[in-house]
């Protein structure tokens, strides 16, 4: 900032982390940005739930973290007061985890913390292993959390947490 305040312009100036490109450049290398779709099913009880090629969102919610995973819980706190990505909010069974629904992302929770395993979860649900397996380590993550009261939270546990 400093710089271009003495005139030089951004095709003269090197990306402080890269070193190799020029500051034109959009700072994409220490971000990941989520979005999910807001839904408002319930105000319409006899619209299905299922996500389909008809578009039923009323809007979306855009999070920004340094990992998937940060953004990810980031965004589904924004999405109708929810507390994240979190096991229990609905039960799971084969069809929740196989219907795309605007509550499968909680019934993968459930599942998760059942149990189940990615293999099982992709084979229903086509949903590729790499965001599964984020979705476990949240999970797991999630199940260390609960064995500590706040108070004596170690450090790097709650770092990791955020």
């Amino acid at each position: 900032a400093a710089k271009l305040g003495l005139g030089y312009s951004l095709p003269e100036l090197r990306n402080s982390v890269t070193k190799a490109t020029t500051a034109c450049f959009e700072p994409s290398l220490d971000y990941c940005v989520v979005k999910i779709p807001r839904w408002d099913l319930k105000k319409f009880p006899k619209v299905s739930n299922k996500i389909g090629s008809a578009m039923k969102s009323v809007g979306e919610v855009m999070a920004i973290g340094r990992r998937f995973e940060e953004a990810l819980q980031k965004a589904l706190r924004m999405v109708d007061g929810n507390d994240g990505f979190v096991s229990g909010i609905i039960p799971t069974n084969e069809s929740e985890i196989q219907d795309a629904t605007d509550q499968r992302i909680y019934s993968i929770a459930t599942a998760l913390a059942e149990g189940w395993t990615i293999a099982r979860i992709h084979e229903l649900s086509n949903i590729d292993p790499w965001f599964l397996n984020r979705l476990k380590e949240i999970n797991d993550h999630h199940q260390v959390l609960a064995g500590y009261h706040l108070t004596n939270l170690p450090t790097p546990v709650l770092l990791r947490a955020k």
